[in-house]
Parts: C-alpha cells; structure tokens; sequence
C-alpha cells in the first residue's frame, strides 16, 4: 500500500458539499478519497477536489478547487480567465483546475458555470452508456 496519504480537505467544507450534490447527481458517479482528495469518479475520475501547481506543494493556496477535464478547444480559454489554474500533474493530460474562492463565497458563486464544467469532464471520461443515461434523464434545451 505504501504510505498513506493526509488528508487535504475538511468534510464540513461548504464549497464541497456544493461540488459534491452536483457531481454526485450524475448517472453512476461514486466518490472516493486518493491521494487525500476527494474524486468522483465513473469508471474514470471526472473531478478531483483540490489541486496544487507544478513546483508549489503547497495545498493551501488551491485547497478549494475543482480539477475537471475540459474539452480540449475550450481549455486555452478557460487558462486565460485568472480564477483558473494548469494543475501539476493532470494539466499535461488536459485537465484544468478552477479555483472556488476566487469565483466568490459558496452563497454568491455562479454553480451553473461550475455544473457545466463538471458536465463537459463527465461527457469526456464516462463510459458511452452512462453518457446516454445523462441525455436520456435530461429534457432537451434544458
């Protein structure tokens, strides 16, 4: 097993109880702790809570931030918008990191920008079945 790792976050968090009713909302998402975060995951992991930037292991400055899987036309935009960040490990692979505190409190934060998000990562990593089960129990324009 090897060592184990802290843990990185609090459960009384609100920003991730906020992260976690929407990921959790999705067909055949499940949550587990890795690497001391919370990741959601269907056969792959769409959201990772927490992150931190190469060369600063810090995990205070990103402790409340989303880890998402954006698609790749979109991730240079998104990378220009400063509330948003290129995570050590995972941003070679494509994944982005946005940082919840600098969207605003949980009360005040847009979380349909954050669903959006949570969405184009699950659509990119969920198997085609549960992808279909997402559009099936989602009116059309909705």
């Amino acid at each position: 097993m090897g060592m184990a790792h802290p843990i990185m976050f609090d459960g009384g968090d609100p920003y991730l109880a906020r992260v976690r009713a929407i990921c959790l909302a999705f067909p055949g998402a499940d949550e587990k702790v890795s690497h001391g975060r919370p990741t959601f995951f269907t056969t792959k992991v769409f959201l990772t809570y927490g992150g931190v930037v190469r060369g600063d292991h810090d995990p205070e400055p990103y402790r409340q931030s989303v880890l998402v899987l954006p698609d790749a036309s979109e991730r240079p935009a998104l990378l220009g918008d400063d509330r948003f960040f290129d995570p050590a490990y995972v941003g070679p692979s494509g994944w982005v990191g946005l940082d919840l505190r600098a969207c605003g409190s949980p009360d005040e934060l847009d979380w349909q920008e954050v669903g959006e998000l949570v969405d184009a990562s699950y659509r990119l990593t969920a198997p085609a079945r549960l992808v279909r089960a997402l559009d099936d129990a989602r009116p059309t324009g909705a």
